[in-house]
Formats: C-alpha cells, sequence, structure tokens
C-alpha cells in the first residue's frame, strides 16, 4: 500500500463516525429532512441551461462551482424583498431571513418552506450538506450549523444562483 492510499482510507475511516446517526449534526440531517411539497420540477438539457444562463451562473447552479467570497453584490443586499433561484425564479428566502455572517456569501437562517432539497456532498471528502433549488435543482450553497437564532442554521448561498426581486 502506498502513501497516498494509506492516507485516503484513513480520511475515509475517520469520516465514519461522522456518519453515523449519533455523530450526526443538524448540518447532517437525511434528505427528507425539507420536502419539496408540491412544487412542479423542470426538466432541461445541459445545453437548454447554457442557453439560458451566463456562463459563471451556469457553473454555479448546474456544476455546483462556487463564486470567490464578496463578489456578490447580493452580500451587501439590504432592501426588503425576496431571493429568488436564478434558474427558475422560485422563490428560496426574504430579506427578514438574511443575516451578516461575516463569510463573504449572503446567508440566511432559514428557507421559505418546500424551496429547496438537500443532499450530502463529500467534494471535500468531509461531508457538508449541500442545498439545491426544488423546482430546477440548481444548486446553491451548502447549511451549516453555525447561525444565529431561532435555528442556529447558516444557509450559505451563492449570490450568482439567486435574483433579488425588492418589495
Amino acid at each position: 500500500m502506498n502513501r497516498r492510499r494509506f492516507v485516503l482510507n484513513c480520511l475515509c475511516l475517520a469520516t465514519l463516525p461522522l456518519l453515523s446517526s449519533r455523530g450526526r449534526g443538524a448540518d447532517m440531517a437525511p434528505d427528507t429532512a425539507r420536502p419539496a411539497g408540491k412544487i412542479t420540477k423542470i426538466s432541461r438539457s445541459e445545453d437548454e441551461w447554457r442557453r439560458l444562463l451566463t456562463p459563471a451562473r451556469f457553473n454555479i447552479l448546474r456544476e455546483a462551482g462556487t463564486e470567490p467570497a464578496f463578489s456578490s453584490p447580493l452580500y451587501a443586499e439590504k432592501r426588503v424583498g425576496r431571493y429568488l433561484c436564478a434558474g427558475c425564479d422560485l422563490p428560496l428566502f426574504t430579506s427578514e431571513m438574511k443575516y451578516d455572517s461575516g463569510t463573504g456569501w449572503p446567508s440566511f437562517y432559514t428557507t421559505i418552506p418546500g424551496s429547496v432539497e438537500t443532499k450530502l456532498d463529500f467534494s471535500l471528502i468531509l461531508p457538508r450538506r449541500e442545498y439545491h433549488c426544488a423546482r430546477c435543482g440548481g444548486h446553491q450553497g451548502h447549511v451549516f450549523t453555525d447561525g444565529p437564532k431561532p435555528t442556529g442554521q447558516r444557509w450559505c448561498n451563492n449570490g450568482l444562483a439567486l435574483k433579488f426581486v425588492p418589495a
């Protein structure tokens, strides 16, 4: 066994306690924690999405990319209104749910019920809870357990994955 394989095996073994129900935090809740309700799904081909979205939005919404911190004008947005999915205009958040997390991305302490779905993301080896639009499946960001009361959650969103509509 070479050194690289050994290290990867150790990292995989180290994540096992995180995946057990005993070691699972609120950010590792099962995928059924946020059902989509009666939202009609949108299904488009990759070519259709490429025609509808800018390259940067396509990268985030369809390829789970991440924009640079502090690059989105929505990070500093303070007006009253709603935040919609940039792929399909489904309302995901309201301005009342937004707070300044200091992370460089728009952050919210909760979502509009039924507007997002979650899944475990292992792209950085350790599991994180990814969320995406319940209608079009567009990647929005990740949810963490270091947010404010009342939920203790930080729904960390890519600004390019959202559209802001003032009230």
